[in-house]
């Protein structure tokens, strides 16, 4: 890589920028086939300041018999080869940059994959993502989203499960900068004021004319401190959807979303309205390492070629009880709504959580549920 015109800073290109602990470069990908009973999430990331680099893939399944996630960890030194992308059995390839990617692994613990995604719209560059806790820069990252289908293969525990294009959607993005990783740093001081909660939204949808990216975030009094959301064409042409309004609705006596209206506008000031509903979850920080995952965390040292294989019950109380304090992922449908054109049905990424404390949702502090 040093051999190309590339570099950002007066360093080689394998030593980050800052010395901050938590630099990271990563990955993130998910797959299902629209019919709410298989959904895949997978992810790679670089941590250059701690010596690491890791991968998961996680399959969720709810069917007749069956309510359960399983996921394959794996875990290395980090290396300079920045353009293989691997850990272990597990690798990603750029077939075409920003169009094309195939994401293989190899047989581990009873989990194989062979996955080709191919962009259906051109990628979407996000705005600048930044957080602080008192006057300390917890996360500081730029991302790019893409919707998309996935073709190949996918085998569990010798069961075949064919991924036809026609039917497995998903979305993609990736993400560099500052956000927390590996084992927690010692705490300093105590925060003034305490972290009380955040409410974040992420939906990310592929209809057949083009592609909706909403990110949202905001604090526990409903102040946004991130909107985001972007209308894409096929020839790259982009259209700001302003300021969404959002309802969500979740089951009784939970944290956990079943849909969404979310009322955005057109520069002209047109309303554009998606409801959107929720046909499976999978919660981020059971076994896909992130939002304080006790069995997983991205950057952590396990040593030199880790790997194993974890298998969850969704329904059991141990996992039910980690619900409300995570992000929880959505196989998404949404029929969007707009004047002067026919009711338009797409399918994605319905991404969702709310801890702590949300006034505009009702939810007083973090053990709040919905009624």
């Amino acid at each position: 890589m040093d051999e190309y015109p590339i570099h950002q800073a007066p360093l080689p290109v394998t030593w980050a920028v800052s010395s901050d602990r938590n630099v990271y470069d990563r990955c993130y990908l998910m797959a299902h086939d629209r019919s709410g009973e298989v959904m895949v999430i997978s992810g790679l990331g670089y941590y250059p300041n701690l010596g690491v680099k890791d991968a998961f893939l996680a399959v969720r399944r709810r069917t007749q018999g069956r309510d359960e996630t399983t996921v394959v960890h794996l875990s290395d030194l980090i290396d300079d080869d920045r353009l293989r992308q691997g850990v272990g059995t597990y690798s990603i390839d750029v077939v075409e940059p920003l169009q094309t990617l195939r994401l293989t692994l190899a047989d581990t613990e009873g989990i194989s994959a062979d996955l080709t995604w191919t962009g259906s719209y051109p990628v979407v560059q996000e705005l600048p993502h930044v957080m602080r806790a008192g006057s300390r820069v917890t996360l500081d990252a730029q991302r790019f989203a893409q919707v998309g289908t996935w073709a190949g293969t996918l085998t569990v525990d010798g069961e075949e499960i064919v991924v036809d294009p026609a039917t497995w959607v998903g979305t993609r993005d990736r993400s560099w900068g500052i956000r927390p990783s590996g084992e927690a740093p010692p705490a300093g001081a105590p925060l003034e004021p305490a972290f009380d909660g955040m409410w974040w939204l992420y939906v990310p949808l592929r209809f057949d004319d083009f592609a909706v990216v909403l990110i949202i975030q905001e604090e526990p009094d409903g102040h946004r401190t991130l909107n985001d959301c972007t209308r894409v064409w096929p020839d790259g042409r982009r259209e700001q959807l302003g300021w969404p309004r959002v309802q969500i609705r979740y089951e009784p006596g939970s944290r956990t979303a079943t849909s969404a209206t979310i009322t955005c506008t057109t520069p002209t000031g047109d309303p554009v309205v998606l409801e959107v509903d929720s046909l499976l979850a999978a919660p981020l920080h059971v076994g896909c390492g992130y939002g304080g995952d006790p069995d997983w965390a991205h950057g952590a040292w396990r040593g030199p070629e880790f790997a194993e294989r974890l298998t969850y019950d969704m329904a059991s109380p141990e996992v039910q009880g980690r619900l409300m304090f995570g992000m929880v992922d959505h196989v998404g449908r949404a029929v969007l709504r707009e004047e002067g054109q026919p009711d338009r049905t797409g399918w994605g990424l319905f991404e969702h959580g709310v801890l702590g404390r949300h006034d505009p949702s009702g939810f007083a502090d973090w053990f709040t549920l919905a009624p």
